[in-house]
């Protein structure tokens, strides 16, 4: 991966949240793989204890099973740490419409908790997960960091709330923040299940079990769909960042688009499927129409290189869910 030349202080400690969750599992393998100290904290209600199966024996790796909406376990876990990868949060926009006070205190509450902790404990560097979901209804594409519209979930508030926080604390308390807008990320590890599995998980288990995924509207809605490997390049490159760019924000994408009906034909394709089709249902309240990213600003600021495009990511997803035996 060419994130790999990346050089750390040797004895550097990484305190990763939602660290048994699909982004959070798979940043604490690589740090691992890369020889680092990783302290992982999750409680579990999204993330599964198998993510961390691969490397739970690891030396270097310490699981807490603790709730970020717990000041003092968030003060607890940062003690002695260099970088802060924040990925704990719900996601889903249709859940935190449902939700909407829960989605407050953990995903705003909590990181609320993780940066008065990491500034407490005087962490170099604070990377937090926020999304795409902040462009909300602005129309113009690709989505330039600055021209946001209209918010429509609870979600997406907590993820724009988060990115005003991570500045306060950069510009006030002079605590290091990056926020990385995720745009639509899969991989391995991804969870397939549920009401609010994403898209592509999911029609990769229906297909390969022969049944019709539902494609919710007409198809035609587009994502900047990203594969885990870029995400993780985002998240070590952020540590590596110029303090005159802290309390920023930076969308992390391939710069892609396809849409649902495109991506549901490569995937069969891919699978060797032909006599499958989906079943359309009535678009969701809060889902963004057209998603694809300008990544402009984070090749330049933070060196961001994506090398994993969707069609090379699905082949390499599709392998992994067969090999997980769906």
């Amino acid at each position: 991966m060419n994130y790999t030349n990346l050089k750390f202080d040797k004895n550097s400690v990484f305190v990763v949240t939602g660290g048994a969750g699909f982004v959070g599992s798979n940043l604490c393998e690589s740090l691992l793989n890369m020889g680092h100290i990783v302290h992982c904290l999750d409680n579990l209600s999204t993330g599964k204890f198998e993510n961390m199966n691969s490397f739970i024996d690891n030396t270097n790796f310490k699981f807490v099973n603790g709730d970020i909406r717990d000041f003092d376990t968030c003060a607890e876990i940062t003690k002695g740490a260099d970088f802060v990868l924040h990925q704990a949060a719900w996601g889903s926009v249709p859940r935190s419409i449902k939700q909407p006070l829960l989605y407050e205190s953990i995903n705003v509450v909590g990181t609320l908790n993780m940066l008065e902790a990491a500034k407490k404990n005087k962490v170099k560097k604070f990377v937090y997960a926020s999304s795409s979901s902040v462009y909300g209804d602005e129309p113009t594409l690709p989505k330039i960091e600055g021209k946001e519209g209209n918010l429509l979930s609870p979600y997406a508030i907590t993820k724009r709330t988060n990115e005003e926080y991570g500045k306060i604390y950069s510009t006030v308390y002079g605590l290091d923040t990056y926020g990385l807008r995720y745009f639509n990320v899969f991989g391995k590890r991804q969870d397939p299940d549920g009401d609010y599995a994403a898209v592509i998980p999911k029609f990769i288990k229906l297909l390969l079990k022969g049944e019709q995924p539902i494609i919710f509207g007409d198809g035609t809605q587009s994502r900047d769909f990203t594969y885990i490997e870029n995400v993780i390049e985002a998240n070590l490159r952020a540590c590596f960042v110029s303090s005159d760019c802290a309390g920023d924000v930076f969308n992390i994408a391939y710069g892609g688009q396809n849409s649902l009906i495109e991506v549901f034909d490569i995937l069969k394709k891919a699978l060797d499927i032909d006599n499958v089709e989906p079943i359309y249902a009535q678009a969701r309240v809060g889902d963004i129409k057209h998603s694809n990213a300008d990544i402009s600003k984070a090749r330049e600021a933070l060196g961001y290189n994506p090398q994993w495009s969707f069609e090379r990511g699905i082949v390499a997803a599709i392998e992994w869910y067969k090999e997980v035996k769906l």
